[in-house]
């Protein structure tokens, strides 16, 4: 792997050494008779410090293909966020399912829409998807010409292939395939996670403030792939586009995975969760939970995101005289939270692996009974909290809308997820 974040990067496929052109990007003849194209991920003319594009040397270009046509695959995978009512309750599904034995289900048939705001034709918004596949893309591979795919894996080992070369990606890494990254995943058994895709723009690291220059999720940890080619003669291949929210399929005669070398800051990446360097209060009170953000997908408000990447991880607890799990909540911004592994301290109970959790604009949240009483009458001594967990969260400055597959298609909502609340005692009394 390459090492960094928003770096320039060059990468040739050892095989072939020599094969980026010198000294500039469109040679009348490229090194090996190799077909010069550039991806662009910002227009031309943005500011340097946001201008994103690179530069790929590949055996074919992208534009040979037969015409695209409607893709029918992936029943669940939508855009319609007018299905449902809103629905302003806390909602809490169960982990949602694998597929069944006997069914072969890639990466793209198993994409499933949870939630969602805004349009990708207008370039504003974001949804929220499930993935759940027991077999590899053979033969395919899918890009997304609507926005950033921010991927989860919760069960199973990803191993996916993209234009820039491949990268493993297990549960407690995250990816991120940038908007029109060809890519395939493939798989050796069942496997389950999230994915948030924004359509706004790209995810950047949060600015630091009073912080410093080192900490939250480092530069240095990024990983993006080295170059990598098949070299395999193919005849049958498809190319899944997402595009205007709806999936298309072209076929061709050679793989998207023919590039031989490239260069630029438009690139896909993988993070280790484990070395995000967590930030905590070390006098009283409990931090609001931006300190855990990872990665960040800004609006044009200051301050404001269009999405938010955020985890929990295990981290040293030693606040004095202080109610040290998560504060009851009302927020100006949606959250959706799901489980990688571990019990969540806040609801160890009810909130499992591979399920989630959605707390919409303005729906009170926050401890369940149990925990609420264990914290307040708990001895306040330095301890470990979230050992062996790791929960996140998506959180959002738009309301999101529930799908019908997130509502009643799944099964997985939990219709008593209200009642961790309900024996909360009034506690005030009136001093004589």
């Amino acid at each position: 792997y390459l090492s960094g974040f928003g770096s320039h990067f060059s990468s040739e496929d050892e095989r072939y050494p020599n094969s980026l052109p010198v000294g500039q990007n469109s040679p009348q003849v490229c090194p090996y008779n190799l077909y010069a194209e550039q991806l662009s991920g910002s227009a031309f003319t943005a500011p340097r410090t946001e201008n994103v594009r690179t530069w790929l040397y590949r055996k074919l270009p992208s534009a040979v293909h037969l015409p695209f046509q409607p893709f029918t695959g992936a029943k669940y995978f939508t855009k319609n966020w007018d299905e449902q009512p809103p629905n302003p309750n806390q909602l809490r599904w169960k982990p949602f399912d694998l597929p069944e034995e006997g069914k072969s289900i890639n990466f793209v048939e198993g994409l499933h829409t949870v939630c969602g705001a805004g349009d990708p034709r207008s370039r504003h918004g974001l949804a929220v998807h499930i993935f759940s596949c027991n077999a590899s893309m053979d033969s395919s591979a899918f890009y997304n010409s609507d926005g950033d795919f921010l991927i989860v894996p919760q069960q199973g080992v990803l191993d996916i292939t993209t234009e820039f070369g491949r990268m493993t990606v297990a549960p407690n890494e995250i990816c991120v395939i940038p908007q029109g990254i060809r890519f395939a995943v493939n798989v050796d058994t069942a496997s389950r996670g999230y994915i948030l895709e924004v359509y706004d723009g790209h995810f950047v690291l949060p600015d630091l403030g009073p912080i410093g220059a080192n900490g939250l999720a480092n530069p240095r940890d990024f990983e993006t792939p080295v170059a990598w080619f098949n070299d395999q003669p193919v005849t049958d291949f498809q190319v899944i586009s997402k595009f205007q929210g709806s999936l298309f399929v072209a076929k061709q005669n050679h793989s998207v995975f023919d590039v031989v070398a490239w260069h630029g800051n438009y690139v896909p990446y993988k993070y280790d969760l484990s070395k995000f360097m967590v930030i905590n209060s070390v006098s009283f009170d409990h931090c609001d939970p931006s300190i855990f953000t990872v990665l960040t997908c800004p609006s044009l408000r200051a301050g404001t995101a269009i999405a938010d990447f955020v985890i929990f991880p295990p981290r040293w607890s030693v606040q004095e005289h202080t109610f040290r799990p998560p504060y009851y909540h009302r927020n100006c911004m949606s959250e959706f939270m799901g489980l990688i592994l571990g019990r969540y301290e806040a609801k160890e109970d009810g909130f499992a692996a591979g399920g989630a959790t959605l707390h919409s604009m303005m729906t009170p949240h926050g401890p369940d009974v149990k925990c609420f009483e264990g914290a307040s009458k708990a001895k306040l001594i330095p301890e470990r909290v979230a050992e062996g967990t790791q929960a996140f969260m998506f959180e959002s400055s738009l309301s999101l809308a529930v799908t019908k597959w997130g509502e009643e298609t799944c099964q997985k909502l939990d219709a008593a997820y209200y009642e961790c609340w309900q024996s909360l005692k009034d506690n005030f009394h009136i001093s004589k």
